[in-house]
């Protein structure tokens, strides 16, 4: 089940990620730090209404889009995701060499590591 610490944390990153901000520069914008926004980001932490504010002021959005259940189940975006790299690495196969398709592998086996961990987070609070 999905708490609000969660929720807040999914959409806080969606709304930096979205506006294409690092952490660095919305602790920034938000006079925070960057360790407390990932803290924040990966459900450690919960924020004071006060830090709310300023997050949401940050990212010129309403404090209450924090609030909003994801659109989706966690698990469904992971399945789409799975989908995705298996059409990129066939479409990959089609047109580039060997060691190009190895270090590609690579690179989306480590995202998909660093995601999968922030899933597992996310689900298991």
């Amino acid at each position: 089940m999905t708490n609000l610490r969660q929720i807040v944390a999914f959409n806080l990153k969606q709304k930096r990620r979205k506006l294409d901000l690092t952490q660095a520069r919305l602790a920034e914008k938000a006079d925070s730090s960057t360790q407390y926004i990932a803290m924040i980001e990966l459900g450690r932490k919960f924020p004071s209404l006060e830090m709310l504010e300023r997050l949401a002021s940050a990212l010129e959005i309403d404090i209450l889009e924090f609030f909003s259940p994801p659109p989706f189940p966690a698990g469904s975006m992971r399945d789409l995701e799975k989908t995705v790299f298996n059409d990129i690495e066939k479409e990959i196969a089609k047109s580039v060499s060997k060691a190009v398709q190895q270090a590609i592998k690579n690179v989306v086996a480590s995202y998909t590591e660093i995601e999968n961990e922030e899933m597992l987070n996310w689900e298991n609070g």
